[in-house]
């Protein structure tokens, strides 16, 4: 009992070491221990699982109008054809042969079914009022109508184009054309001839080749109607002069004489009274006059040749 009692008086005096032996590991596990499990990371965007033909419930189409339910776009005036479905351009089948339509160049007289223009009883007065007091001898007759387009509304018979200048033969034409030949004379004729041509005295004559006649262009079968059919034009074949000469039209582009300038320049003024001038070097069918008409094109133009 003594040996006890010391022993445990010793007790409160001792103390436990801080660590206390390790246990070594066996040698078949000298290897580093795995790491404690650690819980799965889900990727930050997961798909979803793409379920099987098996597993997919069966989807009804939607239902789709019939194709003669759907309202089709209409196209608008200007809007170029719609494209073919295989996404080239198609012409549209061509029509047969007695339905296509005919070209004014490839119709006769009778197929272009024209009329005659009304002229304006103010613009034509006006004019008979200038003829007069140019000094044009004249005489009005009653409308023309030949058919098929040709004709006159308000004709006048021509027979003196100035005072002292014969039209031989006398000419049937529309006022306007009746006046731009007296302006012409006046303005530039006569005094070009007065200048190139002295010794021929004045002009007693102008020789026209055709004033009004129901035709085509050219005397062509198909084609555009003449401006002579309708009083617009007359054709100049030669200048008679005081002492016996005569001046006529003719190619004389490479005609170095007086002559030569004289009908250069007349053809050339033309151009300031018609709004139409074809001369011997324009084609065949003008080599021998000068063809003179008043036709009205848009924007004034105007073709001297």
């Amino acid at each position: 009992m003594a040996v006890l009692l010391a022993a445990l008086a010793l007790l409160p005096g001792a103390r436990l070491p801080r660590t206390g032996p390790v246990p070594q590991a066996k040698p078949e596990a000298a290897t580093e221990a795995p790491a404690a499990p650690q819980p799965e990371k889900k990727p930050e965007t997961e798909e979803a699982p793409k379920p099987t033909a098996e597993a997919q419930p069966e989807q009804k189409p939607e239902t789709m109008p019939a194709a003669s339910e759907v309202p089709m776009p209409q196209p608008k005036p200007g809007d170029p054809p719609p494209a073919s479905p295989n996404g080239k351009d198609e012409l549209p089948p061509a029509p047969p042969e007695d339905q296509k339509p005919i070209e004014p160049g490839e119709q006769t007289l009778e197929e272009q079914r024209l009329t005659i223009e009304p002229e304006s009883e103010a613009d034509h007065a006006d004019c008979i009022k200038e003829l007069q007091s140019l000094g044009v001898v004249f005489r009005e007759t009653p409308r023309i109508d030949d058919g098929n387009g040709c004709g006159i509304d308000k004709p006048i018979i021509v027979s003196q184009a100035l005072p002292g200048i014969t039209l031989k033969p006398e000419a049937t034409l529309r006022c306007p054309t009746a006046l731009a030949l007296a302006r012409w004379m006046k303005g530039s004729v006569m005094p070009a001839a007065s200048v190139a041509l002295p010794e021929s005295g004045e002009i007693t004559t102008i020789n026209q080749a055709s004033a009004y006649i129901c035709r085509l262009r050219n005397g062509a079968e198909t084609g555009k109607i003449s401006e002579h059919a309708r009083g617009n034009a007359i054709d100049i074949a030669s200048f008679s002069f005081g002492k016996g000469v005569d001046v006529a039209i003719r190619s004389r582009r490479e005609d170095s004489s007086l002559t030569g300038a004289f009908q250069r320049t007349v053809s050339a003024a033309g151009c300031l009274y018609f709004t139409t001038v074809l001369d011997p070097e324009s084609d065949v069918a003008h080599e021998t006059h000068l063809h003179l008409d008043v036709i009205k094109r848009k924007g004034g133009y105007r073709y001297c040749h």
